[in-house]
Formats: C-alpha cells, sequence, structure tokens
C-alpha cells in the first residue's frame, strides 16, 4: 500500500477521534512530557503543513536547535485557536503529500505514535489498520534516529499478539503491535500492556 495513502487515512481518522473529545481533554497531558492535547495536536499540525525549504528556515531561526524549533511552531499553530480550529487544520491535510525532509514512513510513524500518545494517555488505543502498524514498526526497528529504536530493542524478541510480526532474538516483549510500537519508540505507559521477560530490561533502557 502507498505510505502517503496510509498517511492520509491514519490522519483522516486522528481527525474523527478528536472530534469526539471533551473540552476539558485538551488540556490533559500526553505521553509527551510537557506537552498537553492541545500542544500535541499543534505539533501534528506543524508537520502536516511542513515543507523541507520551511524546514531548513525554521532550523537556521532556531540556531539549529531542532527542540527550540519545534516548541515555537506548536506555539505559533495554537495560537488563537479553539480545538476546533486545530482539529480544522488537520483535517485540511488529510490529502496532502508534502513533509520535512526525510522518509514518508517518518510522517507516517508521526501520526500513528502521536495520535496514540493522545488517546493512551486519555485511557485506551484507537484502531489501526494492522499493515499501518506493521510498516512503522518495521521502520523503526532499524532505525536510532530520533526515537533510538535500534538500541532499546537490541537483543530482545519482540512479538506482536494480534498480527503476524516479530523481531529479534532474545527475552520476549509480547503484547498488541500498537503497545509494541509506542513501547519501541520509547513511550512507557505502554510497557503496562507487554509482557514478557524483556518488558523491564526495554523499560531500563528509557
Amino acid at each position: 500500500m502507498d505510505t502517503w495513502a496510509m498517511i492520509g487515512a491514519e490522519r483522516a481518522a486522528l481527525v474523527e477521534a478528536l472530534e469526539t473529545l471533551a473540552p476539558e481533554d485538551w488540556d490533559q497531558p500526553t505521553l509527551c512530557a510537557g506537552w498537553s492535547v492541545r500542544d500535541l495536536v499543534a505539533h501534528i499540525d506543524v508537520a502536516a503543513c511542513q515543507t523541507p525549504a520551511r524546514f531548513l528556515k525554521g532550523m537556521a531561526v532556531s540556531g539549529f536547535r531542532f527542540n527550540t524549533m519545534v516548541e515555537k511552531d506548536i506555539r505559533t499553530m495554537s495560537s488563537g485557536k479553539a480545538p476546533a480550529d486545530l482539529v480544522d487544520v488537520l483535517r485540511s491535510r488529510v490529502a496532502t503529500r508534502n513533509g520535512p525532509p526525510g522518509p514518508e514512513l517518518a510522517m507516517l510513524g508521526e501520526v500513528v505514535v502521536h495520535g496514540e500518545d493522545i488517546f493512551r494517555s486519555l485511557g485506551s488505543y484507537r484502531h489501526h489498520p494492522v499493515a499501518h502498524v506493521v510498516a512503522v514498526a518495521d521502520f523503526y526497528k532499524g532505525s536510532n534516529l530520533l526515537t533510538g529504536t535500534k538500541k532499546r530493542i537490541s537483543g530482545l524478541t519482540l512479538r506482536a499478539t494480534d498480527a503476524d510480526w516479530s523481531h529479534g532474538i532474545g527475552p520476549e516483549v509480547t503484547g498488541p503491535m500498537i503497545a509494541l510500537v509506542l513501547a519501541m519508540s520509547g513511550r512507557r505507559l505502554p510497557l503496562d500492556d507487554l509482557k514478557g521477560d524483556g518488558v523491564a530490561i526495554m523499560g531500563q533502557r528509557g
């Protein structure tokens, strides 16, 4: 399946999910430390609006400090916007095919993982097509860029209980595919949804 088609489907599903949130949910914390639901939706919007040229300009203006640029972009995107406005931004970007420099699969991971940073923190995971989550897992498993996944899962066996997917050799970490993906990318709460001797090892690696 075309990666951008998967991204579009995930964005559309996330828009529908965000529309169900209560007003008070938007100020709740997410799995991204220091970011509220409002902050994280603004971050997702920024990524969906990003282009290579805009990204490089933002980095230059921020003194090539990535985190500084990200925080500034969140403030700019969310300024003066109600939750419905932030949802409308994402709705308008469902079918677009632009993004920052980097692999298209990174954009798929962005919307899948950050969407669950919101909804798992509020209680439960959303449904995702298995192919989408497997694509993100296969992309993350060999990379340390941003998420540090390759180091985090080294020497462990990861095995999904709801998909035909496994990776690695060593102490096992088993559970739902979406929980594995979030744990692979360094989220700690999803470790509670996993089982096996490798869970504690994964948790110690941060």
